[in-house]
C-alpha cells in the first residue's frame, strides 16, 4: 500500500533555480528507500515537500491520500524529518524538554507525554540523560536526540536528511543500528545521502536525483553499477566486485 505520492512535483527557489524539475515517486509503506545525489541535485528540497516544509510551484503531494498543502499540519503528524543540522532541530533546555516538544504541541496528556519521551529516548540510547543541556552533548548524541524528538511524535514515516554528516564511526554505527531498528519494526524510511556505502546494503530501493530530477529508480544492486556518472562514490565493495556489503553488522 502506497503511503506517499507526489506527482509532477516542480518547485524552483526565489532567485528563479529550478529545484525539482517533474519528480513523480510514489513510497510503499514499510518501505526503506534510499535518495542519493551529488550536492544540489534536489534531495533536501523534495524531502522537505513531504511534510510540507515546502510547497511546490506545480504538481502534488499526498501522504496516506490527503494533500500535503491542504492540511500540512497533519502530514508532519504522519512524516517526521530530521535534519541534516541536528543544532537547527534542537530546541528545549533539556534533553527531556526537546524530546517533549512535539507531543507537548499534540495537547497530550502529561501521562502520555511522560510515555513517549521515554520510550523515543530508550530507542536512541539516551535514557538517563533526560536533565542533560543539550549543548553538552556529543555530535552523535545531537542527532540521536533529534531522531528522539521526531519519534516522540509517532510519525509513520521517518525522513532522514544526510543523517551520518559529521559523525565520526562509533556515532555512525549507532545511528545506522537506529535506522535499521526502525524500518524493523515497520516505519517506513527514507534517507537522503550522498555517501552510499554507510546504509545501501540496507535499503530496498534506491532513487537517484541530478538536477532536480529522478534519474534512477530501482533494486539498489541493479542501481549502483553506474551511479559514478552522477557524481556519486559507489561502495568500495561494489568497486572490488563484491556486490553491496554492509557497513556494519
Amino acid at each position: 500500500m502506497s503511503i506517499i505520492q507526489t506527482s509532477h512535483l516542480c518547485h524552483r527557489f526565489s532567485d528563479g533555480t529550478l529545484g525539482l524539475d517533474d519528480v513523480t515517486l510514489t513510497f510503499s509503506e514499510g518501505e526503506f528507500t534510499v535518495i542519493a545525489g551529488a550536492n544540489g541535485s534536489g534531495k533536501t528540497t523534495f524531502l522537505r515537500h513531504l511534510n510540507g516544509l515546502l510547497f511546490p510551484e506545480s504538481g502534488t503531494v499526498t501522504v496516506c491520500g490527503k494533500s500535503v498543502e491542504k492540511d500540512p499540519s497533519a502530514a508532519r503528524q504522519m512524516v517526521g524529518l530530521v535534519f541534516q543540522d541536528a543544532d537547527s532541530q534542537i530546541v528545549g533546555e533539556t534533553v527531556y524538554d526537546d524530546t517533549a516538544f512535539g507531543p507537548e504541541n499534540l495537547a497530550l496528556d502529561r501521562q502520555q507525554i511522560n510515555q513517549r519521551v521515554d520510550q523515543a529516548l530508550a530507542a536512541v540510547e539516551l535514557r538517563g540523560l533526560e536533565n542533560r543541556r543539550p549543548h553538552h552533548l556529543s555530535g552523535g548524541q545531537k542527532r540521536r536526540l533529534a531522531i528522539a524528538g521526531v519519534l516522540a511524535m509517532a510519525p509513520r514515516v521517518m525522513l532522514m536528511d544526510e543523517p551520518f554528516s559529521n559523525l565520526d564511526f562509533p556515532a555512525t554505527c549507532r545511528v545506522i543500528r537506529q535506522i535499521i531498528d526502525l524500518h524493523r519494526t515497520g516505519s517506513t524510511i527514507i534517507v537522503t545521502t550522498h555517501d552510499l556505502e554507510k546504509v545501501i546494503a540496507h535499503a530496498q530501493r534506491l532513487v537517484v536525483m541530478a538536477n532536480g530530477r529522478v534519474v534512477e529508480d530501482g533494486v539498489p544492486a541493479q542501481v549502483v553499477g553506474g551511479i559514478e556518472r552522477y557524481g556519486i562514490r559507489p561502495p568500495c565493495s561494489v568497486k572490488l566486485g563484491r556486490g553491496i556489503q554492509p557497513w556494519v553488522n
